[in-house]
């Protein structure tokens, strides 16, 4: 099943992180770039993996430990920057609101990879 994206104009309110139904949601895809509304909620984490594009992630709200170069905390209002293919990982240290935008350098390489123990 597809995932609906916003399509060119659409208007996309993303949820507040104090609503506990607020989810991670994919915006839009292009074969340029994807923007996903991410939400990782206190204690959760998503291990390690790479994008084979260019990544931000900007910190809406709350606060998270990224893994991945020199290994920052991003808190409300922060932005991060990382190369195609760095291996990362992110753990919430408290309810965190984030936008990720991930920009394929290449349209054929938009596969999310897991790291290998």
């Amino acid at each position: 099943m597809a995932i609906p994206h916003c399509r060119s104009g659409d208007i996309s309110r993303l949820g507040s992180i104090d609503d506990a139904m607020t989810r991670t949601v994919a915006l839009a895809r292009t074969a340029s770039f994807e923007a996903i509304h991410l939400v990782v909620r206190a204690g959760e984490a998503i291990p390690p993996h790479r994008v084979a594009g260019s990544l931000t992630l900007y910190c809406i709200a709350g606060h998270v430990r990224f893994e991945g170069g020199s290994s920052p905390e991003l808190r409300a209002g922060e932005w991060l920057f990382l190369d195609p293919g760095t291996p990362h990982a992110v753990e919430a240290v408290a309810d965190s609101s984030l936008l990720l935008t991930i920009l394929f350098d290449k349209s054929d390489e938009t596969q999310v990879a897991p790291l290998a123990a």
